[in-house]
């Protein structure tokens, strides 16, 4: 997991264009015309998971899907990556050792031999008391049960901070690579070999790892193919917009534990890409497409510029190889950028309305009283544009065919209380409030609804929190699930 050396963590290129444009609505009152409901959907839109620290594999017909909880272990599964962000998760893991059940950071699940065996990093409240622990399954699921298998920590390194961990095979053998105290960095690279994988079986070695700057290396996650070891991990502080992924391989047949063999790969290999609004992507892991074919990889970035901890949200795309054999894993596309699934996987129902009334399915949206509208938000907001209101009694409804949609909109520091209810029910009060402007934030997930016709008002309240200068309320993107 990121953080800044010592210190604890706290818990938007603008969308690609669909095949089919729809017209825009004239007004802020017009209602887009209904539409039949969508079929099947082969697209996606991030955010996956308002979590940080994602890790993510496909396992019989299913995406599993942890990010760092804090104080327990959860784990999401959704037979379609479009749906991860609507699936509900499962505990898979709680603990009553107080030297080792909280900040329980980037938990990792491999599978060995029909068991699974789920990596992590927790403390007993002190940041530097952070250990690397493993937990094996007692059946062949990622969700477990499971019990506590043994600490993770190497000879060498019997009272050192360490966070991160990360497995993996070379020539055969297996081994742990994880951040952690070394003479390089606090948070520096460092792998170790095991005997099994939940046997640590000698010293940890410490790799010199480039960066950009000098505080962290963090996060290792490794890729084998074209006869190297990949392993890309994260740099710099990941409450900087400047968090990013770096690179180094190793050769087959060469010895891990040999920090010379390790070949680096000069500048950042995924970084900040501000003209779509993404800032400081890292943590990041890869998994393969349902049929095998494809590499993906998953990581968290922020919507912000800002030095923070807050507004990782975890996100997913495709990455290629380069003619020189090394991964090539792309620009970081901005957060509601509709991309293709991966291949095998079986899609969804999905779809999108937007504040002015565009739909990508079988959406509307009507409003109430005056709102402002704009482009003022650019890459804060999906399409470049939202509306906003201060005005007690407004409101905006959508009215969509589906089980369960999700409000997408900015988070600010003039943002007051909305009012939303499903179908006429009981409102719920949700505070739109944030210390630092956030765009495409995922405020509201609506209970799992009988499939069929809906519709969900958000009504001004004219109320805000006492940190907050202002009572607006902000629209901007709704996606919409039929699963």
């Amino acid at each position: 997991m990121s953080t800044s050396p010592r210190t604890a963590r706290t818990t938007a290129l603008l969308a690609l264009l669909l095949a089919v444009m729809f017209s825009l609505v004239s007004t802020p009152t017009s209602t887009a015309a209904p539409q039949a409901a969508a079929a099947t959907s082969t697209t996606f839109r991030n955010p996956l998971n308002t979590g940080p620290d994602p890790y993510l594999t496909y396992f019989n017909g299913s995406y599993y899907m942890t990010t760092t909880q804090g104080g327990s272990i959860r784990m999401w599964r959704s037979p379609s990556l479009a749906t991860l962000l609507a699936s509900d998760p499962v505990t898979v893991w709680t603990d009553t050792d107080n030297s080792r059940n909280k900040n329980i950071w980037a938990a990792e699940f491999y599978r060995f031999d029909n068991r699974w065996y789920l990596y992590y990093t927790a403390d007993d409240g002190v940041d530097d008391h952070h250990r690397v622990h493993v937990l094996e399954s007692d059946a062949d699921s990622p969700t477990g049960p499971y019990h506590f298998k043994s600490a993770l920590i190497p000879p060498n390194h019997t009272d050192d901070f360490a966070i991160d961990p990360s497995v993996f095979t070379h020539n055969g053998k297996l081994y742990l690579g994880y951040s952690g105290i070394n003479a390089y960095q606090h948070n520096g690279l460092n792998i170790a070999p095991l005997s099994n994988p939940y046997t640590v079986s000698g010293n940890a070695v410490a790799i010199d790892a480039a960066g950009g700057c000098a505080e962290v290396r963090e996060g290792p996650e490794f890729l084998h193919r074209n006869g190297r070891t990949w392993m890309t991990y994260s740099a710099c502080d990941t409450g900087k917009p400047d968090y990013q992924l770096w690179m180094l391989s190793l050769a087959d047949g060469a010895d891990p534990l040999v920090p010379a063999n390790w070949r680096q790969r000069s500048g950042a290999v995924f970084a900040r890409n501000d003209a779509v609004g993404v800032y400081g992507p890292g943590h990041h892991a890869f998994f393969k497409s349902p049929d095998g074919t494809q590499d993906w990889m998953v990581y968290h970035a922020k919507t912000t510029s800002q030095y923070t901890y807050t507004d990782r949200t975890s996100r997913a795309q495709r990455i290629s190889w380069n003619a020189d054999g090394s991964p090539n894993l792309g620009t970081p596309l901005a957060m509601g950028a509709t991309q293709n699934l991966p291949s095998g996987d079986p899609g969804s129902g999905n779809h999108w309305i937007n504040d002015d009334g565009r739909s990508s399915g079988d959406g509307t949206l009507a409003y109430s009283g005056s709102w402002n509208s704009g482009t003022g938000c650019a890459a804060q907001c999906f399409w470049g544009d939202d509306h906003w209101s201060d005005k007690a009694g407004n409101t905006a409804t959508f009215t969509f065919t589906g089980t369960r949609i999700a409000l997408l909109s900015v988070r600010d520091t003039g943002n007051g209380i909305a009012a939303i209810s499903v179908d006429g029910g009981t409102e719920t009060r949700v505070d739109l409030y944030g210390a630092i402007r956030t765009g495409e934030t995922v405020h509201y997930v609506s209970p799992k609804l009988a499939p069929g016709r809906h519709s969900l008002r958000v009504r001004v309240t004219g109320e805000h929190s006492t940190q907050s200068t202002g009572s607006f309320v902000s629209v901007d993107r709704a996606e919409v699930y039929t699963d």
